[in-house]
């Protein structure tokens, strides 16, 4: 299944607790089809103190949101959009905006 979102792409999240957020790709897992964007799906971990420099406490990082629930944001758009592959005459592939036919 070929998934076409990639690291540093901007997304729009659609479904579940951040619906409406919108966010860099931090990391992008392939095998588990999830990924980790930044200022989405934060998490709070407890930490316990490991050495005597290091702080223990409650953290928050980002956790996995699987691909299903995000679509590619459009700049132009404004919005979080359905996206093409658009082949140009020297064989080179683009992603394109399915509303407003601009590159993503």
């Amino acid at each position: 299944m070929s998934l076409r979102i990639k690291k540093g792409d901007k997304i729009s999240v659609i479904a579940g607790k951040d619906k409406g957020k919108t966010g860099k790709v931090l990391k992008f897992d392939r095998t588990k089809e999830k990924l980790i964007a930044e200022g989405i799906n934060i998490a709070k971990k407890h930490a316990r103190r490991k050495s005597e420099s290091e702080q223990g406490g409650i953290k928050e990082i980002p956790a996995l949101i699987h691909v299903s629930n995000v679509m590619l944001f459009c700049t132009s758009c404004n919005k979080g959009v359905r996206f093409g592959i658009k082949v140009s005459d020297d064989k080179t592939k683009a992603r394109i905006c399915k509303k407003c036919q601009k590159v993503i």
